[in-house]
């Protein structure tokens, strides 16, 4: 049997009901409020943030990229020594 809906048709809700209700239209705002703050503080960062390089790691970067160049000095000083050798060499046979 359906009942028809009136301007005098009337309904109960309990008070735990209606806490429900608050507390879910409470909790969808403010997740709501705290969306539109997210996206108004990405708008304002820069598309990619610039990567944060501690002063530790920019010296042990460094140190190894000095420790790179004095080790091909050294191999092309030892480079240098054997072609003058091989060079005396060539001289000595002729």
């Amino acid at each position: 049997m359906a009942k028809e809906l009136n301007e005098n048709s009337g309904f109960q809700v309990s008070i735990k009901t209606l806490m429900g209700i608050g507390a879910a239209m409470a909790t969808v705002i403010s997740m709501w409020f705290m969306l539109q703050a997210d996206i108004a503080k990405a708008m304002e960062s820069p598309v990619a943030p610039p990567p944060d390089v501690s002063r530790m790691e920019f010296d042990m970067k460094d140190k190894n990229i000095r420790l790179s160049i004095e080790n091909t000095e050294k191999a092309v000083e030892e480079l240098k020594i054997n072609l003058r050798r091989m060079e005396d060499k060539i001289d000595k046979l002729r």
